[in-house]
Formats: C-alpha cells, sequence, structure tokens
C-alpha cells in the first residue's frame, strides 16, 4: 500500500469510512515509520467483537503497537469522555500515535476540545426512552433548539436523544455547552490529519466482500457466543451486524436476510460518516486509497 508523505515526529490522525482501509493504512503507516495505533473507533473497543467490528486481527496487532482496542466489557458503557481519558497518557508516551477511526466525534473531541457536561439523571433518561416510545425520536428532535439541531447528526437516534436530554436536563443546548469547551488534547495544528475518500461505488463492493469475508471468519460464531447476554439496548449492540445475525438465530429471518440486511445497514452507516465528516471534517485533507 502507497502511504501519504509524513513527518516521522508528529501525530497521525486517519479517520474514513467503514471498509474503506483505515486499518490497513494506520499499520503501514507504523510500519514504515514507527508509532502506536490507537483506535477511534466507539465499537471496536468493546471486548465480544472482534471480527464483527473488523478490529485488527492478531496477526496485524503483532506487527505493531496497538492502544484502545477490546479492552471495554460488550455490556459496560464507553463514552467519548471515556475515550479522551484512556488516550490522554497515549498522547504523553514515548510512541507518535496514530489514531484511527471512524467514529468523527472522537476525533472533534480530540482536537476541538470536549464540553463538560453534566451527566444525565436517570429520570431524564426515562422521560426522553418514554417519549420515543410514544412518538418516536422526531418528537424529541423538534424540540432542541436551532443551533444544536443544525450541528449534530441528526440521522442519528442516540445523538438526538443525548442532545435532547442534555437540554431537558440543564436548561442549556447542546451547542452552548460546546461553544464554552476547554482547550483539546491535541489540537489539530499539531496532527498530520486525513479522511480517506473512497469512491462510493467501490466502498460498497468492498462492504459487501468484507460482510461476507466475516461470516466466512467465524461472525456467525461470535455473535453465538454473546447471545446469551445479548442486550439490544446496550451500547455494544450497535455493532453493524450484530442485531441481524441474533435475528437469524432467534429463528426470526433467514441466513441470507440477516447477511442483506446488515449489508445494507454497513451501507448506509457508510453514507452518514461521509456525510458527517464533510460537514465537521472540512479542514482535513481528503486522500484517496490504491486498493
Amino acid at each position: 500500500m502507497t502511504i501519504p508523505s509524513l513527518d516521522p515526529a508528529r501525530p497521525v490522525l486517519i479517520a474514513g469510512p467503514t471498509a474503506s482501509g483505515k486499518s490497513a493504512l494506520a499499520l503501514a503507516i507504523a510500519r514504515a515509520q514507527g508509532g502506536v495505533i490507537v483506535n477511534a473507533d466507539a465499537l471496536q473497543v468493546f471486548a465480544g467483537w472482534r471480527i464483527l467490528t473488523a478490529r485488527p486481527s492478531p496477526r496485524d496487532m503483532a506487527q505493531a503497537p496497538h492502544a484502545l482496542y477490546g479492552h471495554v466489557p460488550v455490556d459496560g458503557a464507553y463514552s467519548v469522555g471515556h475515550w479522551l481519558r484512556d488516550v490522554a497518557p497515549i498522547l504523553q508516551g514515548a510512541d507518535r500515535p496514530i489514531i484511527v477511526g471512524g467514529t468523527g466525534l472522537y476525533f472533534t473531541a480530540l482536537t476541538e476540545g470536549l464540553a463538560e457536561i453534566p451527566a444525565t439523571p436517570d429520570q431524564i433518561r426515562a422521560e426522553a426512552d418514554t417519549r420515543i416510545a410514544d412518538a418516536g425520536i422526531a418528537a424529541l428532535l423538534a424540540e432542541l433548539d436551532p443551533d444544536t439541531a443544525a450541528r449534530i447528526d441528526t440521522a442519528n437516534p442516540r445523538r438526538v436523544q443525548r442532545a435532547w436530554e442534555v437540554q431537558r436536563a440543564t436548561g442549556r443546548g447542546l451547542a452552548a455547552w460546546q461553544d464554552a469547551t476547554p482547550p483539546p488534547l491535541l489540537p489539530l495544528a499539531r496532527t498530520q490529519p486525513l479522511v480517506i475518500d473512497a469512491p462510493r461505488e467501490q466502498l460498497n463492493a468492498r462492504i459487501e466482500a468484507r460482510f461476507d469475508a466475516m461470516i466466512a471468519e467465524g461472525a456467525l460464531e461470535e455473535v453465538r457466543a454473546n447471545l446469551s447476554r445479548w442486550d439490544p439496548a446496550a451500547q455494544s449492540a450497535q455493532a453493524i451486524g450484530a442485531p441481524e445475525l441474533v435475528a437469524h438465530l432467534r429463528g426470526e429471518i433467514s441466513l441470507d436476510a440477516a447477511i442483506a440486511a446488515a449489508k445494507t445497514a454497513s451501507r448506509q452507516y457508510a453514507k452518514r460518516q461521509r456525510t458527517w465528516f464533510r460537514s465537521r471534517l472540512k479542514q482535513w485533507p481528503r486522500w484517496r486509497p490504491d486498493w
């Protein structure tokens, strides 16, 4: 794989949609220049999903230091605040960090700062859940302040619910909290950022081929091993393919239907990522992979 021209002394940030080759690029850079590869994917942190979230393989992890992969229990909770606390000591280490992932919020929190928003009270969370059950996520979206509604990913129900909970609990919109953020851990000017600019049709083909490879590698068996503790409300349940394969294992749909639904969900997720990157990572240089 051809790698971009980089200063081996400066941190590297690699963002990109699912299946775009981010991990392979990070590993190629680490092999050529050294450094520790740091996960910035909100689902690759969970221990239960190695195959399904496309975490680096044991062979890849043996070729370069890796950090923040699979260190959270599958039934645990993990936020961008947790990730910032985990990544902070890595930034102070001797190895140059190569931070790679598809969770754009991790990158903006790292390079722009994260608002110190109070935790959401349980009763507010329950109220939000009830509202969604009764009227859908659109009911919460309609009540957000205009600045917040214009800033968040309104296609992501969890982001909408989080913004509504903040506004309901604090009386202040999420955008206002974000505008009062402390200094970032790693300002963008100190890094070498890039967004993988993957052609849509080629990316969709890679998404389909990768999910077939996951099934061949044992993704269904991985889901079966986690079935006894499956909780659709858990954060880790957002892993694409997990709900579909759970439905198959419970006899609700065929394996072919589960695979087709998971591929569709992956393509939709990649589209949301590309849209988010265009909106929020405008200053980042684009890099076209040579697959």
